[in-house]
Formats: C-alpha cells, structure tokens, sequence
C-alpha cells in the first residue's frame, strides 16, 4: 500500500484529500491511500516519515511551504529558486525530496486566464511561500510585479502606499494571502478597490470559496476574475506525476 498525505496546521477543510481520494476512486488506483496529517510544529514531520513506513508523498501547505525545507535532503531546481516547497517525494531509499508544483499549476492557469500580456504589471498580495512561486512565473512570463505586505520590506509596499496611482498601472492583481478562506469568507485584502475598473484581472490563489469578497469586489467593478481551483487542479496532477516517477 503506498501512502500519500498532505502536511499542515489546520486541514479540515482540506481539497488534497477529497480530490485524491476521488481519483484513486474514479482511476481505479487500489493501492493507494491519501490521509491528513496535522502538525503543531514542523519537526514533526520527521516522526511522522518514520511511523509511517509506506509514505511516499507528500503536499505541504500553511504555514511550512518554507519551514519545511531544512528537513529534505534534495530541492528541485524550482523549489530551489524560489525556496518554497509543496510536494515531497520519498524514494525507496528513504531520500526525502522537496518540489515546487505551484509553479506549474499557477503558470498554466494564469495563461489560460490573460487575455493580453504586453505591458502588463502585477500586485502580489502577499509575501509567503505561495506568493514566491507566483513571483517565479511572473519573471519567465517577463510580467513586472510588485510585492504588497502588511510590513514595508526591500522587495515589499504596505497596503497603506496603495493609491489611485498604484492601482491604475498595475492591472494584474494576484491575492497569496488567505484573507477570505472558509471559514472567515469576510476577510479580503485591504487594498483600494474603488479604482478598479473593467481593465483588471483579480486572480485569488483561495478556491474556498469559490467567490471570495476579493473577487466579488472586482466583480464589482466590472473586473475579470479567477478563483485558485484550476490552479490546485494542475498542481495536484503534477505532484501525482512526481510520487509516481519516484517512489
């Protein structure tokens, strides 16, 4: 029996498991299995690999896209630019290696979503470990972005410098938070949204719910709008394609 999991603090409300519990189902996959595993604390994770002997994958979600990585013995070259990860292959030999499919999953889902790409800019909301796989697509689709945190920092703006101006030139705006996710669907970034207009793309990484109040206030405004389901779709296949080709 082969194990797969998916590693964070709180996963009540998690997709991986429905999602992958589904397609074992529906592909007929009978040695295979996909539980929730929470953890407190990070270190964890190496208890977790040696009670579970059959565990050969993992997604990793909140809060250890980043903390986690001390704990593997290889990065991928995208986990390794861009110091996040959420996939985790284990090998026979008990190599644990670390892997980044939100790049893939959020690259595909993007392209499918702009209409047009000359001379547009993008607003990341947000500066964890999703926001730095966002950030990697951006730089290889040469679309110029700019960080947006609750903290000023050397690559970040607060939400208190967005402006009229701001929001005018930057037409792209991506939410990496998870301000809006079930089951505080009443939170949603803080940013001026009375200068939309039906010129901007609000893309959430959140796909609970399927409309958040980020998106709706882009409706709104007469903006083009995606939720992260795509996303989460594509990157989950990916890391299926991972575990298989190393375990």
């Amino acid at each position: 029996m082969y194990k797969y999991g998916l590693i964070g603090k709180s996963l009540t409300h998690s997709f991986s498991k429905k999602y992958f519990t589904e397609k074992f189902k529906r592909e007929n996959i009978t040695n295979s299995e996909y539980n929730l595993y929470e953890l407190e604390k990070i270190e964890e994770i190496k208890e977790l690999i040696e009670r579970e002997p059959n565990l050969v994958g993992l997604n990793v979600t909140i809060p250890y896209k980043e903390k986690v990585i001390p704990y593997l013995d290889h990065l991928d070259e995208s986990a390794k630019n861009i110091q996040a990860v959420n996939t985790i292959a284990i090998t026979k030999s008990k190599e644990i290696i670390g892997f980044n499919t939100d790049v893939v999953g959020f690259q595909k889902s993007l392209n499918a979503f702009l209409e047009e790409k000359r001379q547009m800019k993008a607003l990341i909301l947000g500066t964890g470990g999703a926001s730095k796989a966002v950030a990697e697509v951006l730089k290889q689709e040469k679309i110029p972005f700019q960080f947006v945190s609750r903290e000023k920092g050397k690559a970040a703006i607060t939400y208190e410098e967005l402006d009229e101006k701001w929001i005018a030139e930057y037409k792209l705006i991506i939410n990496t938070t998870p301000l809006g996710m079930y089951p505080k669907v009443e939170q949603k970034p803080e940013i001026p949204y009375q200068y939309l207009s039906e010129e901007h793309y609000l893309f959430d990484l959140i796909y609970n719910p399927e409309l958040t109040l980020f998106l709706k206030e882009g409706l709104s405004h007469s903006c083009k709008t995606k939720n992260g389901m795509e996303m989460l779709t594509l990157q989950a296949e990916e890391a299926w394609e991972i575990w298989k080709n190393h375990r």
